[in-house]
C-alpha cells in the first residue's frame, strides 16, 4: 500500500506474475493450452507441461527447483537469471520455455564437476569476486560463456563481455580479476 495525496492505493501486481506457473502466478489472461516440451537440464533430460507464456527461468525455478537462477529485474537488465542454453549464455528471463524444447541448458548446479569446482567457480572463490552473492550465479555463467568464446581476455574485454551483468555490491575488480584468473588457469588471484 501507498500513501499518495491522503489516499491510500494499492501497489501494482508485479510484472512477473506469469499464468499457469506456481504459486501465486496464476490466472486466466494470455492462458493457453499447455505446452509438452523436454530438456536437458545440466545433463538430465526433463519433460514438462507448461503453460505456453511460462518463462524459462521459472520452468527451472518453479517447475524444476533449481534456485540458483535468480531473478533479479524483471526486465533483462541484471543478468541474474544467466544461464546456458546450447553453451551460449542468455538471460532466462528473457527465453520462453518452450523456445528450449530440445535444448540444453546449464545452470550453476550443474557447472561444477565430480572433481569439485568448475575453474570460474574456483576463481570466483579464491580472488573473492561476490560479495551477497545475489548476481554471482548470472556472472559465473556469463563467464564461463565468455571464456568459451575468449579463452585469453584482456581485462577491456571481460568488462564488455559481462556488460549486461549487474552487481550492485562491488565495484566488478573482483569479479573481473576472477575472470581473468580462470582465463590464465590461476585460481591464486591475478591482476587486473
Amino acid at each position: 500500500m501507498f500513501q499518495i495525496c491522503a489516499e491510500t492505493v494499492q501497489a501494482p501486481v508485479r510484472a512477473h506474475m506469469w499464468p499457469g506457473t506456481v504459486g501465486s502466478r496464476t490466472g486466466s489472461i494470455g492462458k493457453g493450452a499447455p505446452v509438452q516440451l523436454s530438456v536437458t537440464v545440466n545433463g538430465r533430460e526433463e519433460r514438462a507441461d507448461v503453460e505456453p507464456r511460462t518463462l524459462l527461468v521459472h520452468l527451472l525455478r518453479d517447475e524444476l527447483g533449481l534456485t540458483g537462477t535468480n531473478v533479479g529485474c524483471d526486465t533483462s537488465s541484471c543478468g541474474a537469471c544467466t544461464v546456458l542454453l546450447d553453451g551460449q549464455s542468455v538471460k532466462s528471463c528473457t527465453v520462453l520455455a518452450a523456445q528450449a524444447d530440445g535444448a540444453a541448458v546449464t545452470t550453476i548446479e550443474g557447472l561444477a564437476g565430480q572433481d569439485g569446482l568448475h575453474p570460474v567457480q574456483a576463481a570466483f572463490q579464491a580472488c573473492h569476486g561476490l560479495q551477497c552473492g545475489f548476481c554471482t550465479p548470472g556472472m559465473i555463467m556469463a563467464s564461463v560463456s565468455l571464456l568459451a568464446e575468449l579463452p585469453s581476455p584482456t581485462e577491456e574485454q571481460v568488462r564488455d563481455g559481462l556488460e549486461g551483468n549487474l552487481c550492485r555490491c562491488t565495484g566488478y575488480h573482483n569479479i573481473v580479476r576472477s575472470v581473468l584468473a580462470a582465463a590464465d588457469g590461476s585460481t591464486a588471484g591475478g591482476t587486473a
